[in-house]
This record gives C-alpha cells, structure tokens and sequence, in this order.
C-alpha cells in the first residue's frame, strides 16, 4: 500500500527505484475511489494531469537518478491541496457557491514552490466556505467526515485536507491558518499540523480570509515530513510584502539536531484551567509528562486567558472578511453575491458593522491595542522559557450538526490557538492519544520564526511515541 507511506519514505523508495511515482499516484487515487464517496475529502480531482506529471517524474529519476532530487526534492510525491490556494487552469472555489466555476489564470506561491519541487498535486480538498469555520459543515457543497468516525467533524476549516492525510488519500496536503484551521482539523483527525509564523510563508495566491493573521501550512504524517514540506514552502516572496526576510532553515536537518534536555517548556496555567474535556485533558497532561522524561523542564507560566483572545480575533476577523470579501462583486469572479452562505453573510454585516464610522475606535481600534497586550504578553514569557506546550483543542471531534448550536461555534472550538494567530507566532499540533477512540492532540508554541525548535521538540516527542502511526478503521 504504497500510499500508506510517509513523505520521507517514498522519497527513499523513489531514489532505490523500488517503485516508481506513477505507482505511487495510483495508489492514492486507489484509495480515494474506495473511501472518498464516505469520507468526501476532495472537491476537484486531477488524476489525468497528476498520471502526466507522475510519467515525467519518473522519466527524470531514470534520466538523473538520485541527483534529480537535488533540484527537486519532493519528485514524485503525491499532495493535496486545500481549495482556498489558486492553482491556474484547474477550478479554486473556496467550496463556495460564488466561486463555483472560477478557473484562475494563475498559480499561488505555495503550489508553484510546490510544483517546481517536483510535487504532484493530487487533487482540491473540501473546506468551510471561504475558511469561515472549524468543522468543514459550512463548506457550500457537502460535509468531510472524519475518518475515524464518519458521524463525527474532521475539524476545519482545512477539513478535507486533513481527512485526506488522515485516511492516505494522499501523503502530505496544505492547509491554511487564521485562527485555528489547520492545527484543529488535524487535532482531530490525529495527523500533524503546522501553523507557521505569519509571513513566513506566502499568502500570495490564497482566497483571502483576515489577512493580517492568514497562515498556509503543511498537514503531514510525521514532523520529519513537515520539516521537508516547509523547506520549500517557506520563504520571502516577492509577490508578498508580508512575507517574512527571515533566514529559512534546513528544518529536516535541524530537527535531528535538537535536544529537549536543558529546554524551558512553559506550561501556560490559563490553557489548563479552560474548559477542557476530562479524557482530553488527562492525555495532554501525560504528553507534558512525557516532554519532561524526554529532558525539558517543564515551567508553569502566567499567559492571558485565551479567553480573551475570543473578542480580538472575532472583531478584527471579521472587519478583514467583510473588507477581502468586497472583492467578489459578480463581475470579475464567478456567481453574484446573493450566492454567499449564510455563514459569509453574517460576518461580512458584522465586520462592516464594526469598521463603519462612529464604531471603529469601540470595537475595531479597541481589538487591535488588545492584541499587542497579547503580542507582548507571548514576548514577556518567551524571556522565561524557549517553548509553551498547552491542548490543541478542548475536546476530540464533535457529532455532525453540533456547530449548529452556537453561533460562535468555530471561536469557542479554536480558543486554544486563537492567542498565537493574533500573535503572528508559530505552532504544531501532533497526536498524543485517544479518548472515546478518538485522536487527542498536543500543541507545542514557538516564538516568531522559530520552526525549527517546535518542530524538533515535537519530533523527539514522535520519536518515543506511536500515537502518530495509528490509523483510522476505514
């Protein structure tokens, strides 16, 4: 079961010429007819164009053999990407209703970057509606399901992408991140989930949702797996004045390199004392144990309560929702705007009630000085401690038709990582275990730029662990 395989594996067996990539992308397209029709992870698929690329791959690694992959170190690899990132020729909805049939005449930063590396895109996965939400129930077109419990949520707003790695459909996919969206599906869905440092990472070509905290970034198998994605993903990019100068690292390197002994893990009181579901609080409390075996101190630090952060993300989210969404007049972009969900509808009225004159300075400009209290509370307690370890999400996967009870479903669910996506600073959600047979996830918290330490402390934790190797009963 060739799609079985992690990233780094392939790309072995790929080098030895053990299989080739046309087996590969079989594979998964294989398992995307057995268990999609149930799952419905994907929106486009592209399997014609992904056999080409596959064929051409493997004519490079005859050619060159294992220097084709100096040039292009993800040859051959199939991915999926959520269907909020630009792809030119093959239809980006947004899984909206007014993006329905939009073909864009370019390519976003990240699959381009992608593409060069030799990836193969797969396929478009299924999201909330312009990524507003966590359960991928408001998506226009169908519900994901999340592999472990087709009656239960895969999480959101990268969804689909997250259900496709869950279920190897594919072996890596990207997401995206404004307030939780891909650390809460794959929370959920038990795989891993990296939240970059805002702009280190291009948003250019990205559907555009609040733009001051959008994050793209790999969902993987493995942490090894993620530190080879985000090679190529990161970077500074032209195309994007918000992308960060900062010295890219060799993450897959780095990782091997790192060692917990003598780090400050700071375990933040505020995290702890939400309200968290008994089962999924016990296993992250044994995940902290587990970093302090490994050799990390762990530290009880003083954070604000991400609480707060509730108020800050939802004004400013949706001032920026109600400002990027303005764009689709109906004109230049497919359907008219009388063909926006319900869910797009209520936060562009909020964000243009917020932003308009005589409200502003009470909610908008009042939202932006919380948030540097925010920005300058993470900086004071990163004097203390190199990392911060906290859930990733208060419970596991929730039913079907539960997001409906509430209209701050979505908030209320991504509490946990709201305070580091206001903040611009990076995160990675891992397994560490099961409650009720579904997967529990644990968060590491870095400051600005600093993948390489989150994404070495959490593959040690990988390292002596087998949550991340168990696999939904499809």
């Amino acid at each position: 079961m060739l799609n079985k395989l992690t990233v780094k594996q392939a790309l072995e067996g790929l080098k030895k010429k053990e299989f080739t990539s046309v087996e590969l992308v079989t594979a998964c397209f294989d398992q995307i007819e057995k268990h999609d029709e149930k799952i419905q992870a994907f929106v486009t698929l592209v399997k014609d164009r992904a056999l080409d690329e596959a064929k051409r791959a493997d004519e490079l690694i005859a050619k060159e053999g294992e220097k084709a992959f100096d040039k292009k170190p993800l040859l051959g690899i199939p991915y999926a990407a959520k269907d909020n990132y630009s792809t030119k020729g093959i239809k980006t909805t947004a899984s909206s209703k007014v993006l329905e049939n939009y073909i864009p005449p370019f390519e976003s930063t990240v699959t381009k970057r992608l593409n060069n590396a030799g990836a193969i895109m797969i396929g478009k996965t299924n999201m909330d509606a312009f990524a507003h939400g966590c359960s991928t129930e408001t998506s226009d077109f169908f519900t994901t399901k999340n592999p472990w419990d087709t009656k239960k949520v895969p999480g959101g707003s990268s969804g689909g992408s997250s259900a496709a790695v869950a279920s190897d459909m594919c072996l890596f996919a990207i997401g995206s991140e404004t307030g939780g969206s891909i650390r809460d599906p794959a929370s959920w869905c038990g795989v891993t989930g990296l939240k970059p440092s805002y702009g280190r990472v291009s948003r250019y070509g990205v559907v555009a949702m609040a733009s001051s905290t959008d994050s793209p970034g790999p969902i993987t198998k493995t942490v090894e797996d993620t530190a080879l994605v985000l090679e190529v993903m990161a970077g500074k990019d032209p195309m994007d004045a918000t992308s960060s100068l900062g010295k890219i690292d060799k993450y897959s390197e780095e990782i091997q390199k790192f060692n917990l002994k003598g780090v400050k893990i700071g375990k933040p009181k505020s995290y702890f004392e939400m309200e968290l579901e008994n089962d999924t609080k016990e296993k992250v409390e044994e995940a902290v144990k587990k970093f302090e075996e490994l050799g990390a101190e762990i530290v009880d630090v003083d954070l604000l309560s991400p609480k707060y952060s509730i108020a800050v993300y939802t004004i400013l989210q949706r001032s920026e929702v109600s400002s990027n969404l303005s764009r689709l007049d109906g004109i230049r972009y497919g359907n008219e705007r009388n063909a926006f969900g319900f869910e797009a509808k209520k936060r562009i009225m909020l964000g243009t009630y917020v932003l308009s004159a005589g409200y502003y300075d009470a909610y908008y400009a009042k939202a932006q000085k919380v948030r540097t209290l925010i920005i300058n509370d993470f900086n004071k307690v990163f004097e203390k401690v190199d990392l911060l370890i906290a859930p990733s999400m208060p419970c596991v996967a929730l039913n079907i038709g539960e997001s409906a009870k509430s209209a701050m479903f979505g908030e209320m669910m991504d509490v946990l990582n709201e305070p580091s996506c206001i903040a611009g600073i990076c995160g990675v959600t891992v397994p560490c275990g099961f409650a009720s047979s579904l997967p529990v996830g644990v968060q590491i918290i870095g400051r600005m730029n600093d993948e390489k330490s989150i994404l070495g402390a959490v593959n040690k934790y990988q390292e002596s662990t087998n949550f991340h190797k168990e696999k939904p009963n499809l």
